[in-house]
């Protein structure tokens, strides 16, 4: 009765309406710190999981010499290999928020989701989390042609596996941004994206709280100084490292470079997250918390006519949950990962029952 699930009428929305309203997870939350949603963001920013899980890492070489890395969650000991959710051979893609921040609510998704039988890895960009930059080239906001040379190893690393995805915070932008320009040749069978922001460049312009964007601007510009020297071919290192928003350090990456500049306009054509989103063909699911103080108010920075349009994008709205937060009680509790997995385990079996009764072979 908390939640709201806006979207198009369909066959798989009353089966969505249907699995969710019966999802425990939905039905037993309890919100913590109900009218302190900063306090959530800034918990959600610096708490990490116990016990924290093993991780192994792959780095994937691109056309362009550069890499991008993939962290396999392997562990803890004793998680169980399940066979619900997605099934045991359920690749589940996990995407971080723009500044590469893997937050322990991001790692509590992906141990939940390894109790639940799907295959996590994280997905990780150039310069982020450790990954080595070979190029002096970082990945835009809204591009999307990395993320699709690693969907595309995965396929042919697990050619019989469902592939899934997830995104966190801004880092939605980047799934939006693959599901538009891919259409239906995506290799997902379904998405979805936590606490999502729609509109980059009035989430720039709007500035966040600052609870929420110096410490995302510290860990960038900490990653950056590691690679001050190849970055000064493309980028004025000075003003990048003086940047004192997160606006200012995109402009400096992106749009004041050296060879190719642009203007703040021109990139935002290019990097919108929902440019493309009429041509999306993979069901997505948003979980967005009215409480948002990252995204902005719902008014105007949720694109409500998209959901009452497309069949492929479903909203389910929470009054409470401040950003990527939606807690419970309990250590490390997320009602909101039980939800996104939950609505996983649903698309899987309206699919098989798709299959079954129109008899299709299943793809090889």
């Amino acid at each position: 009765g908390r939640c709201r699930l806006l979207c198009k009428p369909s066959a798989l929305a009353q089966h969505l309406v249907r699995s969710l309203g019966q999802s425990a997870a939905l039905q037993r939350g309890h919100w913590l710190w109900p009218h302190w949603p900063r306090l959530q963001v800034l918990r959600h920013l610096l708490q990490l999981p116990e016990p924290e899980p093993a991780v192994a890492r792959e780095l994937l070489q691109l056309p362009d010499t550069g890499l991008v890395a993939l962290d396999w969650l392997v562990g803890p000991r004793g998680a169980r290999s399940g066979s619900g959710g997605g099934g045991p051979s359920s690749v589940l893609l996990l995407i971080p928020n723009a500044a590469g921040k893997v937050t322990g609510g991001l790692l509590q998704l992906g141990l939940r989701a390894l109790e639940w039988g799907f295959i996590p890895v994280i997905f990780n960009r150039r310069g982020h989390n450790g990954c080595p930059l070979t190029t002096p080239r970082l990945q835009p906001f809204g591009d999307p042609g990395d993320l699709q040379e690693a969907v595309t190893y995965l396929r042919c690393r697990h050619p019989t596996a469902s592939l899934l995805a997830v995104s966190e915070g801004s880092g939605s932008g980047l799934l939006l941004a693959y599901l538009g320009e891919s259409g239906s040749s995506s290799c997902l069978a379904a998405a979805a994206c936590i606490s999502p922001i729609f509109r980059g460049r009035d989430w720039f312009e709007a500035g966040m709280p600052w609870l929420y964007e110096w410490p995302l601007l510290l860990h960038l510009k900490r990653g950056l100084s590691r690679y001050a020297g190849s970055l000064a071919e493309a980028v004025d290192v000075d003003r990048l490292l003086g940047s004192r928003s997160l606006r200012e350090l995109e402009e400096a990456l992106f749009c004041r470079t050296k060879s190719h500049p642009t203007s703040w306009e021109a990139y935002w054509e290019r990097n919108e997250p929902l440019r493309d989103a009429d041509e999306a063909a993979v069901p997505v699911l948003c979980l967005c918390s009215a409480d948002d103080p990252v995204r902005g108010p719902p008014a105007r920075s949720l694109p409500l006519e998209l959901f009452r349009s497309s069949p492929y994008f479903f909203l389910l709205l929470t009054p409470r949950g401040g950003h990527c937060g939606f807690p419970r009680r309990g250590p490390g509790r997320c009602w909101g990962h039980e939800a996104v997995l939950e609505y996983f385990r649903a698309m899987a079996e309206f699919l098989r029952a798709e299959e079954r009764r129109k008899g299709l072979p299943r793809p090889r």
